[in-house]
């Protein structure tokens, strides 16, 4: 149940998809001005806080759980997107994208708009709505949200951590071709998504809060993108190829919840 009108919420709504459709179409045009069609993962995090602030300018502001939420994802995506944009800049093109480009040949260009950028946006907005319940709540603040809290730090904490562990773990030449498997990437092959997911939980409970219960499906959707789609499943398809001791790494470690490994 909500505590507000459908109306609103539907209106609001709209007005926050024609804005990150509006977003992802200047993404896609300096794409193309780059030649570099990876740039939509530095700024895949902070769409949802161009689609957030979207949904607060629409309300004409927002009560403690819509500014907290907003906060919460102000964080994540300006830790994300900074770590992202270093890493395309030191790598370049992303080599997935590099083959979609080499795959598509002269019809890339145009391709490359709706399998990649407006296919994202669709995406962050079906994600954001517990950020567009939390926005237009007006429910009390109340025990599921400070456990939504906990949940988005303890996840925005653990992504960062993993990001930085493997960060410096690329950088020392001398494990070149070899299998990160330290610090929490012992308990878990892909620690940083498992992290992303639980802070999406965190701002679901925030949204619960509010009663905007009926938002479950968007965390459910990004944990499924990250298991299935464009995390785990996506990043180990060939990395055995790359790394001949990612096939043992896999045998004795989970692949997503940190978990002791396996002798």
């Amino acid at each position: 149940m909500m505590d507000f009108e459908a109306g609103p919420v539907l209106s609001t709504a709209w007005i926050g998809l024609e804005v990150v459709l509006a977003w992802a179409l200047v993404l896609w045009v300096v794409s193309l001005r780059l030649k570099d069609s990876s740039i939509a993962d530095p700024f895949w995090a902070p769409s949802f806080l161009v689609v957030g602030s979207a949904y607060w300018i629409a309300a004409g502001g927002a009560g403690v759980r819509g500014t907290v939420a907003l906060a919460l994802i102000a964080l994540w995506a300006g830790r994300l997107g900074w770590h992202l944009w270093g890493r395309n800049r030191r790598e370049g093109e992303d080599r997935r994208y590099g083959a979609m480009r080499d795959h598509r040949g002269a019809s890339f260009w145009w391709v490359s708009l709706f399998t990649v950028f407006l296919l994202q946006a669709v995406l962050v907005w079906l994600v954001s709505m517990p950020l567009l319940a939390a926005v237009l709540s007006t429910n009390p603040f109340g025990p599921w949200d400070w456990l939504g809290i906990l949940l988005a730090l303890v996840g925005t904490v653990l992504e960062g951590s993993a990001d930085a562990q493997l960060k410096r773990f690329k950088s020392d030449p001398d494990n070149d071709g070899a299998v990160m498997d330290r610090g929490l990437w012992r308990y878990s092959r892909h620690p940083n998504y498992f992290g992303n997911a639980v802070l999406w939980w965190g701002l679901y409970l925030l949204a619960v809060g509010g009663r905007g219960a009926w938002t479950g499906f968007a965390p459910i959707l990004m944990t499924v993108l990250l298991l299935k789609v464009s995390g785990v499943s996506l990043l180990e398809r060939d990395i055995e190829n790359r790394r001949p001791g990612y096939r043992d790494y896999v045998r004795r470690t989970s692949a997503f919840i940190p978990w002791p490994p396996a002798r």
